[in-house]
């Protein structure tokens, strides 16, 4: 590689001078290191952008290793001269600009540390059970739960409960851990049964990755749909009904998260037989499409105990997943 690139280097030199005219015009390119005169360990005469050398004038040079020589009409006297002068440039050269083989070895080496990361995180998500997805997702629901009788309110609110103005302040994980936040024991029941039964039922089918996946593609789509909700339809729709302001109210709940995974096991198994209120046996479609056409009145009338902006969030996710895995892609998304 020092002599390709040596040879490179002296090929831009004319080979051959004109007999007519005595004088050859030498034009140093800017990106060449070797040609500059400011701080060039080489050369012991300076020149200017534009320098005019005789074809009998001989270019005197020393290296840093020692070796001291001359260039006749822009050629080394001997090739051994031209190797060895160049060759310390060749190795300062390297260690700055690394080329072919060094650049192959940190490439490989980022890569191996990228792919490295990556499999760790697949050999994890590997020695996942659907079971343990599950209880796991239910015991951090419960322990944020307990958390609420714990910590200070003011830290829970602004932590563990999703609204535009925690959006807009910075605090960007709401997003996430209102969808594990609940301060009613009979909504973190009813949330806990739906995702233990219909979440068995998805990580059966698709695998547990896929489960915890989905409640929390459920839990940021429900947040998203939440704060588009309050910021831009319901003062427009609703206004400040009884003083309440749209962007200060806040939410929680695993509803949207549940929503996506009950959702999609709904459409993925339309004839099932669900039990509505735990007693009624209506076909699973039927559920389904009352469950959505509740959250869609909810938005209508203003519902502010309930977030049908946010059980909508997780039914968009369910269509979407559901699409996806008729058209048998992203079956381990």
């Amino acid at each position: 590689m020092q002599r390709q690139l040596c040879v490179k280097l002296l090929s831009k030199f004319p080979r051959n001078a004109s007999s007519t005219n005595t004088n050859s015009i030498f034009q140093p390119h800017s990106s060449s290191s070797f040609l500059k005169s400011n701080g060039n360990p080489f050369y012991q005469q300076s020149f200017s952008q534009h320098s005019t050398l005789s074809r009998s004038h001989l270019w005197k040079f020393c290296s840093s290793n020692g070796v001291s020589g001359s260039i006749r009409n822009g050629f080394f006297s001997s090739p051994v001269l031209a190797r060895r002068a160049f060759s310390n440039v060749l190795s300062k050269g390297k260690s700055r600009f690394p080329v072919n083989g060094t650049v192959g070895t940190h490439a490989g080496r980022n890569f191996h540390s990228f792919d490295s990361q990556y499999r760790g995180w697949r050999s994890i998500f590997r020695r996942l059970t659907t079971d343990g997805v599950v209880i796991g997702l239910i015991v951090t629901n419960v322990a944020v739960f307990m958390l609420w009788r714990i910590a200070s309110p003011q830290f829970m609110v602004k932590n563990f409960m999703i609204s535009v103005d925690n959006f807009t302040s910075g605090r960007l994980h709401t997003l996430i851990t209102s969808a594990f936040s609940h301060r009613d024991s009979w909504h973190l029941m009813s949330n806990m049964l739906g995702l233990y039964f219909f979440g068995s039922s998805i990580g059966r089918t698709f695998g547990p990755e896929y489960l915890l996946k989905l409640y929390l593609s459920g839990a940021i789509v429900g947040s998203i749909f939440y704060l588009a909700y309050h910021a831009f339809i319901a003062p427009l729709v609703h206004g400040k009904q009884m003083g309440i302001v749209p962007s200060k109210v806040p939410g929680l709940g695993a509803s949207g998260a549940v929503n996506a995974i009950m959702l999609l096991d709904i459409f993925l198994f339309p004839t099932a037989t669900l039990y509505f209120n735990f007693f009624i046996p209506v076909p699973a479609i039927l559920l389904g499409i009352f469950i959505i056409g509740k959250d869609v009145l909810r938005i209508l009338e203003g519902d502010h105990e309930v977030s049908g902006s946010a059980h909508l969030g997780g039914a968009t996710v369910a269509a979407l997943a559901w699409a996806q895995s008729r058209r048998g892609r992203f079956r381990r998304f």
